[in-house]
């Protein structure tokens, strides 16, 4: 467990925070309708984790709308750049695509060789609302009392690793607010909110799911939800901007493949990206983790990565 401040007013830095069908761009298996193969898709997570449980569950989807077997393949490592820059480097012929964390548009930022520019975005199919969390027996009833404390005195805040979405939800709450926080980066969600659980942190900054069932046992208490509106499965935790900070963070999800897609293949698989999304059995699946269901088309998931693109840019440069 490593610590890094990150304090506003002064605010000190963190170290890490197939073929196309009439296509001539398409690869070699050749034949007159996408897809004739199997589809390998890219995992920048370990197996067992919330971005593999959420694409398996949108692969089994895929296979049977288009009717071929759809390969997860697990690429982890350097903050999920390896396999963004496996993705990047593949022929844009449909027969590879990945999962699209939120984290393509914040490496970059961060001394990656990630650039969303590099590829062709197919649909948003999920959403982790941030949570705020702090110990049971916190003397922090709300927000404002974790603000007004952390403005007199450095308070830490666990969250999943350096360079994360949660730290870099730390970053922005510090900014915003001007309260001191210091960073203290876990592998992954499970152990920082271990940590808050047992009072080894003043918070924790996590996905909704991974707060849910701490939450749900009396063990933790959820001050604030970065998103928009309440969470569906914590209605009597007020949002962050209910407290006056207009702070939304989120481990969102989708689908993403190279750059340069034949339109007919790019079509096929955001309207059949579109009907998983949107069946039964996915939003089933997606949601109970205390995960949202969310779905943007193409056009709309390419703007929305590209406005946090530049967001994450304002956030991380400010925290540095």
């Amino acid at each position: 467990m490593s610590r890094t401040a990150f304090l506003v007013g002064g605010l000190a830095t963190t170290a890490a925070l197939t073929l196309s069908a009439c296509s001539g761009g398409g690869g070699a298996q050749g034949g007159d309708a996408f897809p004739e193969d199997d589809i390998t898709f890219i995992v920048q997570a370990a197996a067992g984790g919330g971005s593999d449980l959420s694409s398996r569950a949108l692969a089994d989807e895929l296979e049977q709308n288009l009717g071929v077997s759809i390969v997860v393949e697990n690429r982890p490592g350097a903050s999920g750049s390896t396999a963004m820059q496996y993705v990047a480097d593949q022929e844009p012929d449909g027969y590879t695509i990945g999962f699209s964390p939120v984290e393509i548009s914040m490496l970059g930022h961060q001394d990656f060789d990630v650039d969303p520019a590099d590829y062709d975005f197919l649909g948003q199919i999920m959403l982790a609302p941030g949570v705020l969390v702090v110990p049971a027996d916190s003397p922090h009833q709300t927000l404002e009392d974790f603000v007004a404390a952390g403005k007199q005195n450095e308070l830490s805040v666990a969250n999943a690793g350096a360079g994360s979405i949660w730290e870099a939800t730390a970053f922005g709450l510090a900014q915003e607010s001007g309260a001191q926080l210091t960073s203290v980066p876990f592998d992954g969600g499970a152990p920082a909110i271990t940590a808050a659980v047992g009072g080894q942190v003043d918070a924790a900054v996590a996905g909704a799911g991974e707060a849910m069932s701490a939450y749900q046992e009396g063990q933790l208490r959820p001050l604030a939800v970065f998103h928009d509106e309440r969470h569906p499965d914590m209605p009597d935790v007020p949002t962050a901007a209910e407290a006056g900070f207009d702070l939304e963070f989120g481990g969102w999800g989708g689908v993403y493949a190279p750059e340069g897609l034949p339109d007919d293949v790019r079509s096929t698989l955001e309207s059949s990206i579109k009907q998983a999304a949107q069946s039964d059995s996915f939003v089933d699946t997606i949601s109970k983790p205390g995960n949202l269901t969310v779905y943007k088309n193409a056009d709309e998931f390419t703007e929305f990565v590209n406005s946090e693109y530049e967001r994450f840019g304002q956030i991380l440069g400010g925290a540095r």
